[in-house]
């Protein structure tokens, strides 16, 4: 599982990249838990999808959870609701 928390935006997405990247990598289902993400913006969700399709391409579930209501609402309006799959809590993805 993958926490991230806070806004993920220009300034933090490099980090989220490589922590999402690296637990792809390790092979295990990732779930990421987005309940402390207030703020999401288009580098933050970039991240999200270059993990998914690195995950898709390996094998690797991959899932969103717990995904704070304004992070909802980009995923919405990119319509990225409809390709992750997000489950409400945390605990239902693992």
């Amino acid at each position: 599982m993958v926490s991230l928390s806070g806004d993920i935006d220009l300034q933090q997405s490099p980090k989220a990249r490589e922590v999402l990247l690296a637990a792809v990598g390790q092979g295990d289902p990732v779930v990421v838990d987005l309940s402390g993400v207030d703020y999401i913006d288009s580098s933050g969700v970039a991240s999200l999808v270059e993990a998914f399709q690195l995950a898709k391409r390996g094998g690797v579930a991959f899932s969103l959870a717990a995904v704070h209501p304004s992070a909802l609402r980009v995923l919405q309006l990119a319509r990225l609701d409809r390709v992750f799959t997000i489950h409400e809590q945390v605990a239902d993805g693992l």
